[in-house]
């Protein structure tokens, strides 16, 4: 009877080792069919990212031509502009040549004004070189970026909610203004 159940155990024993066996191999399977899918993915994400960059570097190649054109025609334009303006000024009299110089010297604070701004943007908007960075440096830069696009977003909301509290307040304060007046 001993001998009976230990044949008995070895057997049930053996039944569940070999289920075992056949479990793991079933999952080994799975993982090297898994491990092939992810290979997959990766080389069409790299492909699409590749494609992707690609039309990038030609949009931003018309971009700038297309940038580079419209200057251009705005500098041929005002100089077009600024001899018939000259032409003009000079047949009407010398009454108008104050005129002008008035007008050339708006135009040079426009400039510096120009200047100003572009000044300061390029003191904000600092280039952004990740040429070399691993995929950590990557993220960390990413996360920093986001945070400093979150603060100044926030900054705009609180810009946007004071300005409409401030025109709020200006609206009411004519209301009563015009209310006194009437009484």
């Amino acid at each position: 009877m001993q001998k009976k159940r230990q044949n008995k155990d070895l057997v049930e024993l053996q039944s569940l080792i070999d289920a075992h066996f056949e479990c793991r191999k079933k999952e080994e399977e799975e993982l090297l069919g898994l491990k092939d899918r992810i290979e997959k993915r990766r080389y069409e994400r790299a492909e699409q990212q590749r494609v992707r960059a690609e039309k990038d570097k030609e949009r931003q190649a018309r971009r700038e031509a297309e940038r580079q054109r419209k200057e251009e025609a705005d500098a041929h334009w005002k100089a077009e502009a600024e001899a018939k303006k000259k032409m003009t000024l000079s047949s009407m009299g010398s009454g108008y040549s104050s005129h002008l110089q008035k007008v050339e010297q708006k135009r040079g604070k426009k400039q510096t004004e120009r200047e100003k701004k572009k000044k300061i943007m390029s003191e904000r908007c600092k280039p952004l070189n990740v040429d070399g960075f691993s995929e950590d440096n990557l993220r960390e830069k990413a996360n920093e970026l986001w945070e400093w696009l979150h603060d100044l977003e926030a900054i705009k909301y609180d810009h946007c909610e004071k300005l409409t509290r401030q025109r709020y307040e200006v609206v009411s304060l004519r209301n009563r203004i015009d209310e006194l007046q009437k009484q």
